[in-house]
């Protein structure tokens, strides 16, 4: 029994770290409706610094002030990162916000690893909780206890600063209805930056007071920051006791699921986040979002078919794409290969997102159970290369047909959260399923018959397959289907006052997509020769949202290009630099601040001001200005 109490404490003192990172997040992302994923970040700078500043200052005050000092040196990052950058682009479409943030991630672990190097470090002990407490024979840290006493205090100080000041007063008004809030005339943009200034400093505490418990590194800022989605999605956005709860549910979790469910417990806290989101999507303690000022995917100008001289352009740079195996080597054209997957990829997203307004933060999902379905028919079934990619693929559609049906029933940040629940389910089940999936050591030697075993066969194959895939999915764009599934996107009670079954429109998407990512999935297990649970991970699914988001969501076709101009450069980048994610980071930010619409968005912008700029009579403005390719 005194084993599993101090069990229970020690998921407690867990808790009060994940509570206030989580707080912070969940005040950002209640009022801002910023995906900050450079949470983790903060919560990562927060503690290298810390680490610097107890070592150098000396005492009891010395290491006290240092975490204190570290926190509000993070938080003036924050205000200064929301100033020079979220500022910029708070009225650009919400994910490319979710975008900069990425890309701010991306830039910091390569500067932690610059400033203070890739090992370890190990802080010290905190003054005046060194030793540990008997209990019954077991032993409990003193600084356990500490935290577990401070959880609840900082609970009770934000109460009172949300509930007993004006401040929070408009805070909490702007995580119910920001657009009512400004029309009162608060000035929206210093309660923005003061509400991101908490959040960051909440994070870097969490940070900052892990020292004494655990080992600061460059990786910490991913470990933390899922955790911290699945808190803030339970205790519902803009609660802070919600937070506080849900927080204590999670540590909990993962200090007796180990214990008593060993095989799942990885599952655990999904399960719970996704069972929430199905039963009450706003979470524990939130209530009902406001209607959110803009669906993701809608488009200002109406979208039209490529013109007779647009599909002779495109049908032109694909005869170029297939001439590359005539001059490449094979390095090349397996960087070539992989870049048609990934276009695979990313426009069974774009469609998703775009002509759906369903923006998934788990894709990766059906990407990874397409390849792993190929995986299984290859290695215990015996089947040829054919027949692996033709029902590969069929993982992934039932994947997506089981998970879309409790997904479409929500909308927003909740539709993305439980696919982001689903997805980290998939990936639990392949990581610990050793006999059936290999676990962390994967599935091996899954290599292309010979008739495409090649570099240049294989890169015609998948640039063959990336090209009828896209096609298909822009036909749908201007079947009926596409119509009524735009409707949905863009008019949810209207389409349904017209006779649309939205439900059924959104989930047949939802099935499209991830079967169309399934069939990227299937070719790059055989362009790779194996399958790994990182492959449903996500590090992919985020990537593949910024592929979208860097074409251009507002478009038909920008995944494409998002898709080559990423993964191109990604490639390089890591193959020319130590500091690649940096160098990455740093051009996502400058896409997001410069062309807040998206490479193709922006160039139909610069063409749509040329039109309007021609001459009386001129042959470019014979027809309406519509959306081009």
């Amino acid at each position: 029994m005194a084993f599993y109490v101090v069990q229970f404490l020690t998921g407690l003192a867990s808790a009060a770290s994940l509570f206030l990172v989580a707080s912070g997040l969940s005040i950002i992302f209640g009022v801002t409706r910023i995906v900050n994923f450079a949470h983790g970040a903060f919560y990562m700078i927060g503690a290298y610094i810390a680490f610097t500043l107890t070592e150098r200052l000396s005492g009891t005050f010395g290491f006290w002030g240092g975490i204190v000092l570290a926190a509000l040196a993070v938080a003036l990052i924050g205000v200064l990162v929301e100033m020079v950058l979220l500022r910029r682009i708070y009225h650009a479409p919400e994910l490319f916000q979710l975008l900069a943030t990425f890309g701010l991630t991306l830039m910091v672990e390569d500067l932690v690893v610059l400033v203070w190097g890739p090992d370890d470090l190990v802080g010290r002990r905190a003054p005046g909780f060194r030793g540990a407490v008997d209990f019954f024979g077991q032993n409990i840290p003193s600084y356990d206890l500490f935290l577990i006493v401070l959880g609840p205090v900082v609970l009770g100080i934000l109460w009172l600063l949300f509930q007993r000041t004006r401040w929070g007063v408009l805070v909490r008004a702007a995580t119910q209805d920001r657009d009512m809030v400004a029309a009162l005339g608060v000035n929206q943009k210093w309660l923005f930056t003061s509400v991101f200034a908490v959040g960051v400093f909440l994070a870097a505490l969490g940070g900052a007071l892990q020292i004494p418990r655990d080992a600061v590194h460059h990786a910490m800022d991913l470990r933390i920051i899922v955790e911290v989605f699945v808190v803030v999605v339970i205790g519902g956005l803009g609660s802070i006791v919600g937070a506080f709860v849900a927080a204590v549910l999670v540590s909990e979790l993962n200090a007796f699921g180990i214990l008593i469910f060993p095989k799942i417990s990885i599952i655990l806290v999904f399960l719970v986040m996704a069972a929430v989101l199905i039963v009450r999507p706003w979470g524990l303690f939130g209530k009902p979002e406001a209607p959110a000022r803009k669906t993701p995917g809608l488009t200002v100008n109406p979208w039209r078919p490529l013109t007779s001289n647009e599909r002779l352009a495109a049908l032109a740079a694909l005869v170029i794409a297939a001439t590359l195996p005539l001059f490449a080597g094979n390095y090349a054209l397996t960087v070539g290969s992989e870049i048609a997957i990934f276009v695979i990829f990313a426009v069974s997203l774009h469609f998703l997102m775009s002509v759906g307004g369903l923006a998934s933060f788990g894709h990766a999902a059906y990407f990874g159970l397409g390849a792993y379905g190929v995986a299984f028919l290859a290695k215990m079934a015996g089947l040829p290369m054919i027949v692996c990619l033709l029902l590969g693929p069929l993982l992934g559609c039932m994947g997506a047909a089981v998970f879309g049906f409790f997904a479409v029933q929500l909308s927003g940040v909740y539709f993305a959260m439980l696919t982001l629940a689903f997805a980290q389910i998939v990936w639990s089940i392949a990581f610990q399923w050793v006999s059936v999936t290999g676990g962390d050591n994967g599935i091996l030697s899954i290599w292309p018959e010979k008739w495409a075993a090649s570099p240049s066969n294989f890169y015609w194959l998948a640039l063959g397959v990336a090209a009828l895939v896209t096609i298909a999915l822009r036909a749908m764009v201007f079947s009926p289907f596409g119509y009524a599934l735009r409707a949905t996107r863009d008019s949810l009670l209207r389409s349904e006052a017209i006779g649309i079954n939205a439900k059924r429109i959104q989930w047949t998407a939802f099935v499209i997509a991830g079967t169309t990512a399934g069939i990227g999935g299937a070719l790059f297990a055989y362009l790779k020769g194996s399958v790994f649970p990182d492959n449903l991970g996500i590090s992919l699914s985020v990537d593949a949202l910024v592929m979208v988001l860097l074409g251009g969501v507002e478009t038909v076709s920008g995944a494409v290009i998002g898709a080559i101009v990423y993964k191109a450069l990604n490639i390089w980048l890591v193959s020319q630099t130590d500091l690649s994610k940096l160098v990455l980071g740093g051009f996502i930010v400058l896409i997001v601040v410069v062309f807040p619409k998206g490479i193709v968005g922006m160039l139909e912008m610069l063409a749509q001001r040329r039109r309007k700029a021609s001459p009386p009579g001129s042959p470019l403005i014979a027809k309406p200005i519509e959306s081009a390719e």
